[in-house]
């Protein structure tokens, strides 16, 4: 009863939130002369899903025959595939899926297709839907980057920690899948003494962190499957001076992150660029509506960051208005 309750102040919460904002429910094809998209991200509490959300406002603020309404998933299931669903039946001319799990939104992002509306995934792409569209990055190659400087760094005999995405995400898995076959298998004498799954959450990380750091005597490293969990462990640590040389490995890049890097506290993470994601999709979502394309599969890249070369990062969140 509690779920279906849910459900039904999810759908009603839609319906209002795009009659209020836009003013199009409802009605098929450009209203006003504008194309009707609508983002469903995976967790505004995320910080990259919120970086991401937040880009690919204003990429599509710069596109005149475009209007956009995003919404929160909130990091569940059954939110988002009822958000999916609402979307459907307001007939907008593109979904953008951001899944929290794959596998979950996967019949509802097909439902879409089969509506006939332009549906493309990001972040992580739903593989092998017959005739949608993805922008995404290879996450076994974010994740390797990293691993290739933590066979250098990463001390002989390190007790680890790992902190894990959602399973059935793709990028989580494949992270993960990256970081045991480069780095795990290449270094056997590594301890894991705490793994678990964050759900790409602050807050969860440090709830496990705690424990971890309570239950061991040394922790020589931390290994994220992305920078918002990584953040969380290191601010259990930064004022213990025990773990002052730990290191702390994560994915997407993100301000906090490379502000991070720069005062020694995370050693490196992976550039999964909201802004170059945001303006794929906006110009995927655009080739498509006019019949420029009719598919498109895409993946953007994903540099290394580090102490190295941060400052060239964080001029880049600077000049986007993260960084101050």
């Amino acid at each position: 009863m509690k779920k279906a309750v849910s459900l039904l102040l999810v759908v009603l919460m839609l319906v209002t939130f795009v009659t209020g904002c836009s003013n199009n429910s409802g009605n098929e094809g450009k209203k006003d002369g504008k194309y009707r998209i609508a983002f469903i991200a995976r967790a505004q509490a995320d910080s990259f899903a919120a970086w991401l959300a937040n880009s690919v406002m204003e990429e599509a603020a710069k596109y005149d025959d475009i209007t956009l309404d995003v919404f929160d998933g909130q990091a569940n299931d059954d939110t988002e595939n009822a958000l999916i669903e609402s979307a459907i039946a307001n007939k907008y001319d593109v979904i953008i899926i951001q899944p929290n799990n794959g596998e979950a939104q996967r019949p509802y992002a097909e439902k879409a297709v089969q509506a006939g509306i332009i549906t493309i995934t990001t972040n992580a792409r739903i593989a092998g839907i017959e005739g949608s569209s993805s922008v995404d990055a290879d996450p076994y190659m974010q994740a390797k980057v990293n691993c290739d400087l933590a066979l250098e760094l990463v001390p002989e005999g390190a007790n680890v920690v790992v902190l894990n995405g959602p399973p059935g995400n793709f990028h989580a898995d494949e992270r993960r899948r990256a970081w045991e076959i480069e780095f795990f298998q290449k270094r056997p004498d590594v301890k894991i003494v705490g793994e678990e799954i964050a759900n790409w959450n602050k807050d969860e990380a440090m709830n496990y962190m705690e424990t971890w750091v309570q239950a061991n005597d040394k922790i020589d490293a931390i290994i994220s499957m992305n920078d918002n969990m990584a953040a969380g462990a290191l601010e259990v640590v930064k004022d213990n001076p025990k773990y002052k040389d730990i290191l702390a490995f994560g994915v997407d890049g993100t301000a906090e992150a490379c502000l991070l890097i720069k005062e020694g506290l995370m050693t490196s993470t992976s550039l999964q660029s909201a802004y170059d994601l945001a303006e794929a999709l906006l110009d995927t979502a655009h080739k498509l509506l006019t019949g420029e394309e009719t598919e498109i599969n895409i993946d953007i890249d994903c540099p290394l960051i580090t102490k190295d070369n941060v400052d060239e990062y964080i001029e880049m969140h600077r000049r986007a208005g993260a960084i101050q």
